[in-house]
C-alpha cells in the first residue's frame, strides 16, 4: 500500500466501502444457491464482478471488496480443482477490482482494494458466521485462511478485510497471520446482541484484544438497529477506527441459500452514518442486500463532513 493509500484509512478522514457483491450479481441473473456462493462467480462469469466493482465505484465507494469471501482451497477443492486453480482464482478477485478502479480513471490512489477473508465458518455454508459454534485450534486456523490471505496479498490487494467473524479466537488467529505477512487489515463481527459477537464474547473484550492488531474494528452483516450500540461499545475501550457496515434487515435461511422477510435499507445508511461518524465510524458501508443507490446515498450524506481525527 502506497502512502497516500495509507492516509486515506488513518487520516480521520471516512472512507466510503462498497455494499454487497451478491446481491448485485443475483440481480445480474448469477445463481448463488452455492456453497461457494460469490465465489462461484469466479468461476463461470468473472466479467460480472468486475461490472459490480465498477458501479459501486461510480457509485462513490472508496473501496471494493474482493470476492474471495467464501473462496478457500477446501471449499474449491470440493468443486474438484486444485490447490493452483483455487489460488488462481483468488488472485483473479483482487485483479478484477483492479481493473474496475482502472477503467473508472481518475485519482486511482484514492480508491483501495480490500481482500475479503471470511470466516472458517463461511467455508462451512451453515450460518456459522453469525453462531460461531464451531471450534479450531489456532493452527487449524491459520492452516486454513493462510493461503488465501498470501494470494490476495500476492495479487494486490491494498488492505484486508477480515470480516463477518463470530469468534475473537479465529480474529486473533487472523491477526497473527497479519502480522506474519506484513499486512494491515481491519476485523469486523457479527453480533449476538448489542453487546457481544457471535460467540457470546462480550465487544469490550474484543477492543482490547485487537487495540494494536488492526487498522480498523467494528461490526458488519447485523442489522442497523445494533450498529449505534455495538460501536459505542467498541468505542469505549479503544481508540482504533471504527468500521460498519450493517446489512439490510432481511433475514437469510442458509439451507435455501434465499432471504426472507425484513426491513429494506433504503436511506437507512444515509441517514444514520453521522451518527454512527459520532461515534467513531470512520469506514462505512453496507454488507447484505444493499445496493449501489444506496452507496451514492450514503456517499452524498457523508461528503459535506470535515475530516476529523478521534
Amino acid at each position: 500500500m502506497n502512502t497516500r493509500q495509507m492516509d486515506l484509512l488513518t487520516d480521520g478522514r471516512t472512507v466510503v466501502l462498497d455494499g454487497a457483491l451478491a446481491t448485485e450479481l443475483e440481480r445480474r441473473g448469477c445463481d448463488l444457491a452455492d456453497p461457494l456462493w460469490s465465489a462461484k462467480v469466479l468461476l463461470e462469469e468473472p466479467e460480472t464482478i468486475a461490472a459490480v466493482h465498477g458501479d459501486y465505484f461510480a457509485a462513490g465507494a472508496q473501496v471494493a471488496t474482493t470476492a474471495s469471501y467464501q473462496a478457500s482451497l477446501d471449499g474449491f477443492a470440493a468443486r474438484g480443482l486444485d490447490e493452483d486453480a483455487a489460488l488462481a482464482l483468488v488472485r483473479r478477485s483482487v485483479l478484477l477490482a483492479a481493473s474496475a478502479r482502472d477503467a473508472v480513471g481518475g485519482d486511482g490512489g484514492a480508491r483501495l482494494i480490500a481482500g475479503s477473508v471470511g470466516p472458517y465458518g463461511a467455508f462451512l455454508a451453515d450460518g456459522s458466521e453469525y453462531r460461531g459454534d464451531y471450534q479450531l485450534s489456532r493452527d487449524e486456523f491459520l492452516r486454513f485462511h493462510r493461503p488465501r490471505v498470501s494470494a490476495l496479498l500476492a495479487a494486490g490487494a491494498d488492505v484486508l478485510a477480515f470480516e463477518t467473524l463470530p469468534k475473537l479466537t479465529e480474529a486473533l488467529a487472523l491477526a497473527d497471520l497479519a502480522d506474519e505477512l506484513g499486512a494491515v487489515g481491519w476485523f469486523s463481527f457479527t453480533l449476538r446482541d448489542a453487546a457481544h459477537i457471535s460467540d457470546g464474547t462480550a465487544l469490550a473484550d474484543v477492543a482490547q484484544a485487537l487495540d494494536d492488531r488492526a487498522i480498523a474494528i467494528g461490526v458488519n452483516c447485523v442489522p442497523i438497529p445494533l450498529v449505534s450500540p455495538a460501536l459505542e461499545a467498541l468505542a469505549a475501550h479503544t481508540r482504533l477506527p471504527l468500521v460498519a457496515y450493517p446489512n439490510s434487515g432481511e433475514t437469510y435461511d442458509p439451507v435455501t441459500k434465499t432471504w426472507g422477510a425484513g426491513a429494506q435499507s433504503g436511506a437507512d445508511l444515509a441517514d444514520l452514518a453521522p451518527e454512527w461518524c459520532e461515534r467513531g465510524a470512520r469506514l462505512i458501508g453496507g454488507c447484505c442486500r444493499t445496493t449501489p443507490a444506496d452507496i451514492a446515498a450514503l456517499t452524498q450524506a457523508l461528503r459535506s463532513r470535515a475530516p476529523r481525527g478521534r
